[in-house]
């Protein structure tokens, strides 16, 4: 069950949710935000490599119980050598993992299925300038590239014998991996301008049409968030 399908209203969703989670300082509304994210993502059916995506991300908001409890000055909970954690920073620490992890959410149930190319015309339509939304398309597709790149350049080196330590040699072998990367896409966008350059390329890009959203995608455009905001008022009350 998706509840907005037009590109456009899941840009605009996507931006006014995550500013509403930003916007939460408490913990209840944070959770319920959480939860709420959670139950959209559910909805909406998102398949096992987004959640994987996912999952990846929240690697890094562990790291965030790692170091706030013991950043933030408060009630003493436990003693780690010469670090004291605080009850105060455990809290802020789970305020924040629930903002950040919501936040991923909505992003990913939103935005995560969508091609960069619906996602250019959208920008598009919404009227960002033509600049920014070509400098993100061709980000978007050339950055894969340049990553199968940087594997073809890494498995040849393997081939000769490489293996990476911790010494003056493996650092030198990275830099000349990474500035052999850079110079080879330098290439590759050379030859990709000429290119377009000779199919026309006028220095804009014609995205196709996109018709109006459906009263459905409307629906569901309020009703996501209304929610979210309902919660960040909730927290204000």
């Amino acid at each position: 069950m998706i509840l907005v399908r037009d590109t456009r209203l899941r840009l605009v969703g996507a931006f006014l949710v995550v500013v509403a989670i930003s916007l939460v300082y408490e913990l209840t509304p944070a959770a319920l935000a959480l939860a709420g994210a959670g139950l959209l993502a559910l909805l909406s059916g998102i398949d096992a490599r987004l959640w994987r995506r996912i999952l990846h991300v929240e690697g890094f908001v562990l790291l965030i119980f790692v170091t706030l409890p013991f950043a933030v000055a408060g009630q003493p909970l436990f003693t780690l050598g010469p670090l004291t954690a605080s009850i105060e920073g455990v809290l802020r620490a789970v305020l924040v993992a629930c903002k950040v992890s919501a936040s991923v959410l909505v992003i990913m149930v939103l935005l995560g299925p969508v091609e960069p190319e619906r996602i250019g015309a959208a920008l598009d339509r919404l009227g960002v300038p033509e600049p920014i939304v070509r400098l993100f398309v061709m980000t978007v597709r050339y950055l894969w590239l340049i990553g199968d790149e940087a594997r073809r350049l890494n498995d040849a080196m393997r081939a000769r014998g490489f293996a990476p330590r911790s010494n003056r040699h493996t650092w030198r072998a990275y830099g000349n991996l990474i500035g052999m990367l850079l110079v080879r896409a330098l290439e590759r966008a050379e030859r990709v301008e000429e290119a377009m350059r000779c199919r026309g390329f006028s220095g804009r890009f014609a995205y196709a049409v996109l018709p109006a959203p459906a009263l459905r995608d409307w629906v569901g455009f309020c009703f996501m968030t209304g929610l979210f905001f309902a919660l960040l008022l909730f927290g204000r009350l």
